[in-house]
């Protein structure tokens, strides 16, 4: 069974454009190798909001004419000029930074960061009257990465290495706000070790890049000669897109409820280890290369895949078992509800609250506890480890979650959600869209919206209002614009679990409180 109710036909979504943008990887010398600064994204971001990142940021049509009239003036490729200007801009923006003309990086003056800040076409400006300085000035592309398709703005991402040599020029905060509220100077190998350890959150694209160059002095012993390596042939295209150790997600195009268009499928497990595949929705030729694709990978590096992990029953969750089979050959573990909605000829094993995923690594251990949250819909299933709770469609970070009246159960939905916030979860890996890094927000939102609208149809029956369609329009008069059948049909879920509790009565097909 579905999600939305018989009759709607919601549009499709189309693509977010992917735009072009530029981060800056600052490197210093320090007593026992090279350091590289990164900054800490405040908590109220929507967009990887306590994370550590590099610096930088989109290209603007300022960058795009800076590139006309100063183009060639770098030194830098052609096809990478213009994500340079953009950086270059963005440096004195951000960390207050700029070239000296010598092949130095210094301190702007506070005038001309103010300037820079106020209106970005200034940066120009200060470069022609001689105010800013770009000659000389040194840096590598050392590799491109793009957004995954869940994102809500995706970016081309261009990472430039700007060496410092033994500089002892510090970052400082712009005037007014600022996306970062701390820099810190780190070893890469240092960086990987507290991401790790579930110390730091670092965001996917830069933890790949961070283990390359970590990688890379390892095999060097050196930060420049792993960056000359790097920009001697960027890596471009697919990145594994790790929220956290042993968590890989990959989505897969589904047709699911906009605006959502893909299904997280997640690998959970140590590279080189046992490995779980959780929500595998390939039903296409296309995602089913996805999926070939990855399992290849982590297989080529020594996993083992033991099982396919369902959390539910939805057809956006549940690929073509025989289409999977051809990928990689393992049973079904789900919850009993689950397993019964699949083709009875493959080999299963039933998940119940409290059962353990025990998944051995070539380092560690790691367990994933087992808890069911039914309210979306019966048997739904969620993951817990330290890393954080794949929690498949209890919640989203962009977009909603419907109940649906046909099976759901909107007063174990609101339990499950309160359920899952008394567990403080550092991440919550949701089943469509991004991944969430302040679960506890996210969850206080979805309880107070889904207890207001339950406490709504109450108040709607207790004043008289006796039909479903009457119900409906007291209880959505704050959503004027949700979708009509929609709106019934979330009633109904809210209506269907007041009769439940005994809280409201049900006579020819009119709802009362009881006498």
């Amino acid at each position: 069974m579905g999600e939305l109710p018989e009759g709607v036909n919601l549009p499709p979504i189309k693509a977010p454009e992917v735009l072009r943008s530029a981060s800056v990887v600052l490197s210093r010398e320090c007593e026992d190798g090279h350091e590289i600064l990164l900054g800490h994204r405040v908590p109220e971001l929507v967009s990887f909001p306590d994370y550590w990142a590099f610096p930088g940021g989109g290209i603007c049509d300022e960058d795009r004419h800076s590139a006309k009239v100063l183009g060639g003036k770098l030194g830098v490729e052609g096809k990478y000029e213009l994500a340079c200007f953009a950086l270059l801009r963005e440096m004195v923006e951000e960390v207050g930074l700029s070239p000296d003309g010598k092949g130095n990086i210094i301190q702007v003056t506070p005038e001309v960061r103010e300037l820079v800040c106020g209106d970005k076409a200034e940066w120009l400006r200060l470069v022609q009257d001689g105010s800013i300085k770009i000659e000389m000035f040194q840096s590598q592309m050392v590799t491109d990465r793009t957004t995954p398709p869940f994102s809500p703005r995706r970016f081309q991402n261009y990472f430039f290495h700007v060496p410092m040599g033994k500089s002892t020029v510090s970052p400082s905060f712009p005037p007014g706000r600022s996306e970062f509220d701390d820099f810190k100077w780190w070893r890469p190998d240092v960086l990987i070790e507290k991401w790790e350890r579930n110390q730091i959150r670092i965001p996917p694209p830069i933890v790949t890049l961070i283990r390359d160059l970590a990688n890379g002095i390892s095999e060097s012993g050196d930060l420049l000669k792993a960056c000359d390596k790097l920009s001697s042939e960027p890596p471009s295209g697919d990145h594994r897109i790790e929220f956290a150790p042993g968590v890989e997600a990959f989505p897969l195009r589904t047709e699911t409820i906009p605006p959502s268009t893909h299904t997280n499928c997640y690998i959970i497990g140590e590279l080189g280890g046992e490995c779980v595949v959780v929500d595998p929705s390939s039903k296409t030729l296309d995602s089913l290369e996805i999926l070939k694709k990855k399992i290849d990978h982590v297989t080529s590096m020594g996993s083992a895949i033991i099982a396919t992990v369902f959390t539910h029953r939805h057809p956006d969750h549940v690929g073509n078992l025989d289409m999977i089979s051809d990928v990689y050959d393992a049973p079904v573990w789900a919850s009993r509800e689950t397993i019964q909605s699949l083709p009875p000829e493959y080999p299963f094993k039933i998940l119940s609250e409290g059962d353990k995923i025990v998944l051995e690594g070539p380092t560690e251990r790691s367990t994933w506890d087992v808890i069911e949250t039914p309210g979306h819909c019966p048997g739904h299933i969620c993951l817990v480890s330290e890393s954080g709770i794949v929690s498949g469609d209890n919640c989203v970070v962009i977009g909603t979650i419907l109940v649906p009246s046909s099976e759901g159960d909107m007063s174990s939905y609101i339990k499950g959600l309160k359920r899952l916030n008394e567990m403080s979860p550092t991440m919550l890996f949701p089943g469509h869209g991004p991944p969430c890094t302040n679960p506890r927000k996210l969850l206080g939102r979805y309880i107070r919206h889904r207890t207001s609208r339950h406490e709504k149809v109450l108040e709607a029956v207790a004043s008289g209002i006796d039909s479903l369609g009457g119900i409906a329009e007291y209880a959505y008069l704050d959503t004027p614009d949700a979708h009509p059948i929609l709106s019934l049909d979330q009633t109904l879920s809210h209506l269907k679990s007041l009769v439940s509790s005994g809280k409201v009565e049900l006579r020819d097909g009119l709802y009362f409180l009881p006498n």
